[in-house]
């Protein structure tokens, strides 16, 4: 549709009705005019840059009123189904009531025990954290400070006109799913932050401080043009976070700490909950609007899907999120390849590859988002080759006491 709608404008802009009017519109006496060829000249490539004006001017308006026209049928959509129970059948629903939730009181020693139970019930997580090795406490860590930036998202996913909590309490399907995700996502970093204080074994105040500065910087994302790019972004980073905390519950579990791969698997059991959600939202946007959200989903594909940490630094290290990445995918808490699989789950998952119906640039999507997993995949070989042939490197991290970690 936008492009017929583009050549219809432009064929009007360049119809010979138009050119005449271009031309009369230049002004100038017809008599002086062909007396004098260089004037005569002057007025011809005057008429040609009216027209291609002309041309443009139509080209623009029609390309924005088609682009007004789909932000208005997406928004109506989004308010249809924030409104009809859709939200709440299949997202809210995905919600743990409060009153059944876990709470971090529930999985740490706590202060409703004897001072002896509790000192016992510490010096117990004390022992088995001691066998945690510093490379699984970075990436314990890092995860921990991205599940502590906490206000900064819901700021960023409050940005999305039409499905925001305008009030604070909007009563619509939207609303309540961001607050019921807020508040199942807060219990994730008051748990870890926790479970680091009393292990032990990591400098507290540096990684306070870290909290404290992410929290300053923000969080680096495109801004949305509609909701489809927040809920594919979504999908992403809630299947990461699983991934991530899941792969660390079981390292956990290898080096003998079980209370720490518990209280990662309960995390993990989370975002998987939230990753669902999330899909769902996207695969009902694809029912109604495939053309437009394959093209978001390529747009938030080009973008890159950046960690919501990205911006975290203790105040020492400038690099301090690349360097906690390299330790990730050294570990394989998370890793390249895990991106490229993620890409490959979601396109498999929204039917990408079966579309139809797509315009010309909706396919341009398809086929770059088909083709992205293979692509992904190529480039991690590559970096591998390059890192085995590296030599061994090591920084040393505020968060474990200045201790060097290996980076590769």
């Amino acid at each position: 549709m936008p492009g017929l709608m583009t050549m219809m404008a432009l064929a009007w802009a360049s119809s010979p009705s138009s050119v005449k009017l271009c031309f009369s519109s230049g002004g100038g006496d017809k008599k002086a005019t062909s007396a004098n060829p260089l004037l005569k000249k002057r007025s011809s490539s005057s008429a040609h840059l009216l027209v291609g004006r002309g041309r443009a001017l139509a080209a623009t308006a029609t390309a924005t009123a088609f682009c007004d026209e789909q932000h208005q049928q997406t928004v109506e959509l989004m308010r249809r189904l924030g409104e009809d129970g859709w939200v709440e059948e299949h997202m809210l629903s995905l919600l743990t009531p409060v009153a059944e939730a876990w709470q971090p009181a529930d999985l740490l020693p706590t202060f409703a025990a004897t001072a002896e139970e509790q000192r016992s019930q510490v010096a117990e997580l004390q022992a088995r954290a001691a066998g945690v090795p510093d490379d699984l406490l970075v990436c314990l860590v890092g995860n921990m400070v991205t599940e502590e930036g906490l206000p900064t998202y819901m700021t960023m996913a409050n940005r999305v006109a039409d499905i925001n909590d305008a009030t604070g309490c909007d009563d619509h399907g939207w609303a309540r799913w961001l607050r019921g995700w807020t508040a199942e996502e807060n219990r994730h970093g008051d748990l870890l932050n926790r479970y680091l204080y009393l292990c032990g074994r990591v400098d507290m105040r540096q990684v306070e401080r870290t909290v404290h500065h992410l929290l300053r910087n923000g969080m680096r994302t495109p801004e949305p043009s509609c909701p489809y790019h927040g809920f594919i972004y979504g999908a992403f980073q809630e299947r990461a976070t699983f991934v991530s905390h899941a792969r660390t519950a079981r390292r956990a579990a290898l080096h003998g700490d079980a209370c720490l791969a518990k209280l990662c698997g309960v995390v993990a059991a989370d975002e998987k909950r939230h990753e669902a959600a999330y899909t769902r939202a996207v695969a009902r946007c694809f029912e109604a609007d495939p053309d437009r959200v394959v093209r978001a989903l390529a747009a938030v594909m080009r973008a890159k899907v950046t960690m919501p940490g990205e911006l975290m630094t203790d105040g020492r290290d400038e690099n301090l999120f690349d360097h906690f990445s390299a330790v990730a995918q050294r570990a394989g808490v998370y890793t390249a390849a895990d991106y490229g699989d993620m890409v490959e789950h979601f396109v498999r998952r929204w039917g990408v590859a079966e579309l139809g119906g797509l315009s010309g640039e909706g396919r341009r999507a398809q086929d770059y988002v088909c083709g992205l997993p293979r692509k992904i995949r190529r480039m991690e070989e590559l970096a591998q080759d390059r890192a085995a042939q590296m030599e061994a490197q090591s920084v040393s991290f505020s968060w474990v006491f200045d201790r060097p970690v290996r980076l590769r």
